[in-house]
């Protein structure tokens, strides 16, 4: 289902949305993407495959009123990645909650506008789903984050507000195009620029010393090219409907560091403490006030904890299966090293 028209893709240099943009070239689509600085400056984009004589990048604020009007004029389809990510924050309402929010609203005020498009597909987060994991309940695309707030894990307060407000402008707006969400989890993998994404920082962070011990903690996984792939289909699919939390496996900090060891990368300052009995966890929480006020109540809200989910949705309804995200972890590994994110140890 090519359509002449081009997709709008918000935000387009980041870390999922460059693969969005690169596959959609690759099957032959023309692209419309919004960059906040002149297209010189995304030279990873203009090389892409396809993106000569398919790909125009046009400049977008999201705190610019009326700033997409021209981005989704005459698109059928608009993917809508661009929001923050910051852990650490010095004021959460300026700095995350605000372009979350009121971007979202812009860009789709402006699909409203254009009379064009028929579906946005919006990229939310787990986070909008959950900011806290209980070890007894399986998480689904019905759960909601009620407890964020913007002195508790503001990042995740912004990605709730922002996919709430979503969800309210289609109830209320009743606009002529429909709404799908992807929420994905942690997103790996390599790199198609030369930042550095918050989910590789971690697993650079656990390899370079950051990290006193092992802790009892896990997260899900999702490669960025599933990540992707997820937001086409999403388009692809005319029955998608609704969110659709989107992660591979689940891995323990023990795990992942055992297969950071096994790979080839036991040189490095890995956590050698285990620190994930609960004795360790007490100690961890409170060391936690140590660090960061947002990286502190993050390890005090999950440490300790299992997080289980169910992506029986994703894999039913839009068809997807996902990468191993063992292979997808070392390739972000190898990626880091390639771009200078990571020094290997000499031997």
């Amino acid at each position: 289902m090519i359509t002449s028209k081009p997709v709008c893709v918000t935000g387009a240099s980041g870390f999922i949305a460059a693969y969005i943009v690169r596959d959609l070239l690759l099957e032959g689509y023309r692209v419309r993407g919004t960059v906040r600085k002149s297209a010189d400056h995304y030279p990873f984009l203009l090389n892409l495959p396809g993106a000569s004589d398919r790909l125009e990048l046009v400049k977008a604020d999201l705190m610019q009123e009326r700033a997409y009007d021209l981005a989704v004029e005459g698109c059928d389809y608009v993917i809508h990645t661009a929001s923050p990510y910051e852990i650490n924050v010095k004021n959460p309402q300026e700095d995350l909650v605000d372009p979350a929010v009121e971007g979202t609203e812009s860009v789709l005020k402006s699909c409203m506008k254009s009379g064009s498009v028929k579906r946005v597909v919006f990229t939310s987060s787990i986070a909008a789903i959950t900011d806290e994991p209980e070890s007894s309940k399986v998480f689904t695309e019905k759960d909601w984050n009620t407890m964020s707030s913007l002195e508790r894990h503001p990042y995740q307060y912004s990605k709730t507000l922002a996919e709430r407000a979503a969800w309210d402008f289609i109830m209320q707006k009743k606009p002529p195009f429909d709404l799908v969400v992807i929420n994905p989890f942690m997103v790996v993998g390599p790199s198609l620029s030369p930042q550095l994404n918050t989910t590789n920082r971690i697993i650079r962070d656990i390899m370079t010393g950051v990290y006193p011990g092992i802790m009892d903690i896990n997260w899900g996984f999702v490669d960025v090219r599933d990540v992707a792939k997820a937001h086409i289909l999403a388009i692809t699919t005319s029955s998608a409907s609704g969110r659709y939390l989107c992660s591979g496996e689940a891995m323990h900090m023990r795990d992942l560091v055992a297969l950071l060891k096994s790979s080839g990368f036991g040189n490095y300052a890995l956590p050698k403490l285990d620190l994930s009995g609960k004795a360790g966890t007490l100690l961890m929480k409170l060391l936690s006030f140590t660090q960061p006020k947002d990286t502190g109540t993050y390890i005090r809200t999950n440490v300790g904890r299992t997080f289980r989910y169910d992506n029986a949705k994703i894999k039913r309804e839009l068809g997807l299966s996902f990468m191993d995200v063992k292979e997808s972890i070392i390739e972000a590994v190898k990626d880091m090293e390639k771009w200078g994110h990571l020094t290997p140890p000499k031997r």
